[in-house]
């Protein structure tokens, strides 16, 4: 069948079918993806012959050509989402859906600001419109880099460090450093791969890879590091400054006699208040340009980096044409003579200002030195920062990134030779702008380029560090930062504003070398959290880690999170020791009052595959008795009506702590919906959601399942066959006992309450039935009184363990244990206690014993008011019992059948109902003689007698708990749960 015969089907039984289909022509993108599908398999295959061929090739005979002309163009007209009528098989999951591939790559749908409820969150931060230039490899990723970390460490630092270090240590801070962001690179390769990366730089990738607790208390760090890095770069460009032009200075330089002289030589240096004073200054103009829009300095941010490369241009040269004291006294040009004396290191004092001091405040060792020259090796998050704007994210931050590292790291090794060779340690300690001095063809030219680099770089950073802390906003994690929130495309003012009172405050500190530690330490952060995020995803190995990166390996990345971490306490561990705290302090606030957010982070996969393995490890043998857990499975449906939006009992959630140590344990609330699956599938997921919210209202710790069933007895034989896995499968069976079943001639609760217990005997769970369940008490509701077990069967410890577990909650924690023991002999009486003391003393449970001997329920007269009480429930439960056995006789002569009840065949032994009702009398007085005020009565849960009606067991259910206020029948199951052995 060809499209015109679709066309002609459907014009024939349009009434029918209710869909328009077009003809699909040759350049649809359908075709041209399924195109072997179509014409390479008509080509091969026989293709019947249409019953509509003919009338289509008739009508299209008598069909004008405007009419043919005007039917085609309302075919062009038609929507591309009626293109894959071929496909319609396959539904909305068909490959061939441009507007659902669109949807998957996000370009079509946007994205919610917030992630909470399992939603991703596109970021603000370096979104790009449409029709917004991408940026290649060289201008996104390399060049950002490489402005980034070719600062002002490198004009008026590297050269003293070299002077204070020696070739020999310099070199090994080079390679030390360098390692650290090399091995931080290859980590974040290894992340931006893995899939479309949004806008927000390290703050998207560790808080997809760590959780957004982790990823906003180091994204906050790395937002402080970029403004604090702001201040460091404006001073540089305000130091360079004074030292070009010493008449600029208001307050005068300061004059240091430097030691080591033969005679006192004077080293003018700037003063720190004109360093304060001129920072404000740049400062604020600045932020005056922020403040005008980004896109002026997007424009203009590539040509910082011309003055810069010309620059070290000019210095190479300049170092080769430089020969002794030319064109400064203490420069030796290119010299062996110089590399040997300057190969060993000469750490001494200096001043604030770094010139040598022998009464210098500030004493320099290899570990201050890494904390100084680390800022100069970073900069390697500037393409990540744009990957909003990258034409491929996937190839260009790999790439651009290690090129960027690995030539600086390079021209640093080479810096080191060729400084440590071009002057005596002297004039490296002394001329801070080395540099300077020794560039061809003026020193002029390192001034502007140092100035110009600096106030670039300190744009970027107040550019950077706002749109950070607004993507941070922008997420809804922390409400205290709704401020800083801002719309798509417009600018951040306020995070602006926010960043450029940081940065004024550290120009106030003034001193450049106090500065450095503390950017380093909020980088080094941010670098571990990315080592660490690459680390965990590589360990763990989830089926979406598959990085188009191939060259990393978890132990690379755990090499890098050492690295940075002993970097840290290498120069400073007050200042790691701080900056960790600050982190932490955070982690726990957004822990505390963060609002809940799904990333699919690594520790998610982590705690999956912890679990799995804990799982396994368990095996599936039996549990020993020391290791055992209660894990209720506790049975929400009512017997009857709760009140609407309450999708479980209050009180059961109150029982299912008192069944927990200190809050272990797993409870597992369980409901059961009745009628057909695929219609009441959503009504069951929307149950489960509100039962689920009503636990964590009600601090429990479980989970939720709505079942949907024929009725309620398949649902629960159902859920008692399969739910858990291995060991973690619910042991005890927790519902209300159904009161009101006889009060509100509910008919058909005994049948089911007794085919639940059945089930849960055959399935050999344990099952404790509450009675008086709605006078509970909950936390703060205190009892006095005792907790009173009637134990009269063995049931593997499990009731004693109940009363133990009810002791460690605050409102039972003021009573006490008595154990009553059942005897059928009063000679039996004495051993009986006897033994059960010594049980109870060796399972390490203080308890009274108290034997009661069924002989002496004859000569309970003593009873009173409780024998009487007993007596009219008895003679009741015989009469309704004799009313229901009539009826079942009357039916069973009318119909010639054997008797029945609940559907199938019945055995009475009238004697034995009496028997039975008897035994229950007793019981029951009993119970009201003695613990008629009792906190909470236990006792031992009859089984259903086989070929008994469920009328009938009901029968002596309610004559058991007949008066007693709160009562909770136990039975267990075949194995203990308790153990008298270490």
């Amino acid at each position: 069948m060809d499209n015109g015969d679709i066309e002609s089907a459907e014009d024939e039984f349009g009434g029918q079918s209710g869909r328009k289909y077009r003809p699909v022509v040759s350049h649809d993108r359908a075709v041209l993806q399924m195109s072997p599908l179509d014409s390479g398999s008509s080509s091969s295959l026989p293709v019947p012959q249409s019953p509509f061929t003919n009338l289509k090739t008739s009508m299209q005979g008598n069909m004008s050509s405007d009419a043919r002309e005007e039917s085609s163009t309302n075919h062009e007209e038609l929507n591309g989402s009626e293109r894959e009528s071929k496909l319609e098989l396959f539904g909305f999951d068909s490959l061939v859906n441009i507007l659902g591939l669109k949807s998957m790559t996000g370009e079509a749908i946007a994205a919610p600001s917030s992630p909470r409820d399992g939603e991703d969150v596109s970021n603000t931060l370096g979104r790009s419109k449409a029709n917004d230039l991408k940026l290649g490899t060289l201008m996104g990723v390399f060049v950002p880099c490489l402005q980034n970390i070719l600062g002002i460490i490198y004009y008026i630092r590297f050269s003293w460090i070299v002077g204070m270090a020696g070739i020999g240590q310099s070199l090994l801070l080079v390679s030390f450093c360098g390692l650290c962001t090399f091995l931080t690179s290859i980590s974040l390769s290894a992340i931006a791969t893995n899939g479309a990366m949004k806008g927000g730089g390290p703050y998207y990738l560790i808080g997809r890879a760590l959780g957004p607790e982790v990823g906003v208390s180091i994204g906050l760090c790395f937002f402080l590091g970029n403004a604090v890095a702001g201040s460091l770069y404006v001073l540089g460009a305000v130091e360079t400054f004074l030292d070009a032009l010493p008449g600029a200075g208001i307050f005068g330089e300061v004059v240091t006699k430097v030691n080591g002289t033969e005679a006192a030589v004077a080293v003018p240096s700037p003063n720190l208040h004109d360093l304060q004073v001129y920072g404000i200054v740049v400062t604020i103009i600045l932020c005056f340009i922020v403040f005008g829009g980004v896109k002026m300095i997007n424009r203009v941010a590539p040509a910082f980096l011309v003055p810069v490369l010309f620059s070290l241009f000019c210095i190479f040269v300049g170092a080769v044409l430089a020969r002794k004291d030319h064109p400064a006294v203490g420069v030796t040009g290119l010299s062996l003579k110089s590399l040997k004396d300057n190969w060993s290191s000469s750490y001494q004092n200096t001043n604030n200002a770094g010139i040598p001091d022998p009464d210098g405040a500030v004493s320099w060792n290899f570990n201050a030195l890494v904390g100084l020259f680390f800022p100069a090796v970073t900069g390697i998050m500037a393409g990540s920062n744009r990957s909003a704007s990258l034409r491929d994210t996937q190839r260009s931050i790999p790439i651009g990134t290690l090129a960027a590292t690995l030539s600086t790291s390079a021209m640093y090794l080479f810096s080191v030779f060729l400084f440590g060779s071009l002057a005596t340690r002297e004039k490296l300690l002394t001329d801070r702008l080395l540099t300077a001095t020794v560039a061809w063809p003026l020193p002029a030219i390192i001034y502007i380029g140092i100035i110009l680099s600096t106030l670039g770089a300190a744009l970027q950073s107040l550019t950077g560090a706002p749109r950070l802390l607004a993507a941070i906003a922008n997420d809804d994690i922390l409400p205290v930062l709704h401020y800083f929130r801002v719309a798509e495309g417009r600018e951040p003012h306020i995070a602006t504003l926010f960043t450029a009172l940081i940065c004024i405050g550290c120009v106030i500190i003034g001193n450049l070398d106090l500065i450095t530690p503390t950017i380093t330490m909020f980088f080094l952060l941010c670098y571990a959290g990315v080592n660490l995020s690459c680390f965990l995803l590589d360990l763990l190995d989830a089926p979406s880690w598959r990085p188009r990166w191939k060259f990393h390996h978890w132990s690379l990345s755990l090499l890098g999170a050492v690295l940075c971490i002993v970097i840290m306490f290498l120069i400073s561990w007050s200042f790691t020791v701080v900056s960790l705290a600050l982190a932490s302090l955070i982690y726990y606030y957004v822990c505390i009052k963060g609002k809940a957010g799904d990333w699919g982070d690594g520790f998610k996969s982590a705690y999956f595959q912890l679990a799995l393995r804990s799982l396994r490890s368990l095996g599936a043998s039996q549990v020993h008795p020391k290791n055992w857990y209660p894990i209720p499975l506790i049975f929400c449906r009512p017997w009857g009506k709760l009140p609407e939006n309450v999708p479980c009992h209050p009180k059961l959630a109150d029982f299912a702590n008192c069944m927990k140590k200190k809050g272990r344990g797993m409870s597992i609330f369980f409901s059961i919906l009745d009628g057909d699956y695929h219609e009441c599938a959503e009504d069951a997921k929307t149950a489960c959601r509100q039962l689920s919210t009503y636990i964590d209202y009600k601090r429990c710790e479980g989970v939720a399942e709505i079942v949907v069933a024929p009725s309620m007895s398949d649902g629960f034989r159902g859920i008692v066959q399969t739910m858990g896995l291995g060991n973690l499968k619910p042991n005890i069976v927790v519902m209300r006992y159904p009161e009101i079943w006889r009060r509100e001639n509910l008919i058909e609760i005994p049948a089911t309450f007794v085919g639940i217990i059945n089930d849960c005997i055959v399935a050999n769970k344990a099952v404790v039935i509450v009675k008086g369940l709605d006078e509970w008490p909950n936390e703060y509701q205190r009892q006095y009184g005792t907790i009173d077990l009637y134990w009269i069967v063995r049931d593997g410890g499990l009731m004693l363990l109940l009363s133990q577990l009810l002791l460690t909650k605050e409102s039972f924690e003021s009573c006490k244990i008595q154990v009553f023991c059942i005897a059928e002999e009063d000679s039996d009486a004495e051993e009986l206690k006897a033994d059960v003391k010594k049980f109870l003393y060796d399972l390490r449970m203080h308890a009274e014993v108290i034997v009661v001997s069924m002989k002496s329920w004859d000569a309970q007269g003593e009873g009173g008011s409780q024998q009487d009480e007993s007596i009219e429930a008895f003679t009741g439960a015989q009469r309704r019992i004799a009313g229901y056995l009539s009826e079942m006789k009357e039916a069973a002569k009318r119909e010639g059948t054997p008797l029945m009840a609940d559907g199938k065949s019945v055995v009475v032994n009238e004697q034995q109902v009496e028997k039975f009702l008897y035994t229950t009398l007793k019981l029951n007085s009993t119970i009201l003689r003695y613990s008629r005020m009792a906190a909470v009565v236990l006792v031992s849960l009859p089984p259903p007698p086989l070929n008994h009606p469920a009328y009938f067991y009901m029968e002596y259910m309610d004559l058991l708990v007949e008066n007693v206020p709160r009562l909770l029948m136990v039975r267990g199951y075949r194995r203990d749960v308790v153990t008298l052995f270490t």
